[in-house]
């Protein structure tokens, strides 16, 4: 598959003219690409050293992001990326799922998309209801992401992240 998808990228000049091929005329708002799964733990600690020893893997460094409650670390695959996620503290908003899931699971999947602030305005004039008030925010990676609740996407919460074309969000930032 990929070495068709290549081919036919290199045919019609280049991946930005396959996007909107496989995607619809308006890449920014009709193409989404799975960023990452977040799955909650109540030791992100522990976690790392399962994920690390049983996958081979290397995480990244942790981080704690204060806007949204939680410390994360990711560990990259191939196709995309796992977020552990643990809360900060009993504020958190992870420390509810966490009271429901003691030993944590999946949280959330992160789908990214272009244009994510028109995807924003567009799900909020249709009446889409929002986890987090429906605010825009900065997340782990630095780029504008905000949450869809689970009522709306069949039981999941879905986090929409933006980003720029042809990039995957390899940049590590600052604490938000």
């Amino acid at each position: 598959m990929k070495m068709i998808v290549r081919l036919l990228s290199s045919i019609f000049c280049g991946r930005r003219f396959l996007q909107r091929f496989l995607c619809g005329s308006s890449v920014s708002s009709n193409c989404f690409r799975l960023g990452h799964i977040a799955i909650a733990v109540p030791s992100l600690r522990e976690a790392i050293e399962s994920w690390s020893s049983v996958l081979r893997l290397s995480p990244s460094r942790m981080r704690s992001l204060r806007a949204h409650g939680v410390r994360v670390v990711f560990f990259d695959l191939e196709n995309t990326r796992v977020e552990l996620l643990e809360p900060l503290g009993l504020d958190s908003p992870l420390s509810s799922y966490l009271a429901k899931h003691p030993r944590g699971g999946v949280h959330h999947i992160c789908l990214e998309t272009q244009g994510v602030e028109s995807l924003h305005s567009r799900l909020r004039s249709e009446g889409v209801n929002f986890a987090n008030e429906g605010r825009i925010m900065r997340g782990a990676h630095g780029n504008p992401v905000f949450f869809v609740h689970p009522q709306v996407l069949s039981g999941m919460l879905v986090e929409f992240e933006g980003v720029v074309a042809g990039t995957r969000k390899n940049k590590r930032v600052a604490d938000v």
